[in-house]
């Protein structure tokens, strides 16, 4: 059985709980803010993060693209609350979110 197919005993033993619609408007409203390419490789980057946070000048470096397309997916990250922004003087730093950051290793999983 390919491994995407198996189920793990603990999935087993987990009863399902069908979301109540406040979790399915969070869900729904945090899978439009990561449905997208790019924006999962900045989560990947920052999750990966030795210090767990990175630069928006270091992602766009890294990614190829520029600091305004950079910037313009971490907004909508930030927006749904994925992630937290630092201004430090010149440089605006990413992290995870406290709240979210189990969540979000999961998904990216």
């Amino acid at each position: 059985m390919p491994s995407s197919a198996r189920h793990d005993d603990a999935d087993a033993a987990q009863p399902f709980i069908p979301l109540d619609r406040t979790a399915a408007e969070l869900l729904a409203r945090t899978l439009r803010a990561v449905a997208d390419p790019t924006r999962l490789q900045l989560l990947s980057m920052i999750a990966g993060a030795e210090s767990g946070e990175v630069t928006v000048g270091d992602l766009a470096t890294t990614l190829g693209m520029t600091q305004p397309t950079i910037t313009h997916h971490l907004r909508i990250m930030v927006d749904d609350g994925l992630l937290v922004r630092d201004q430090r003087g010149r440089q605006v730093w990413h992290s995870i979110a406290a709240s979210r950051k189990s969540a979000i290793l999961d998904l990216l999983r």
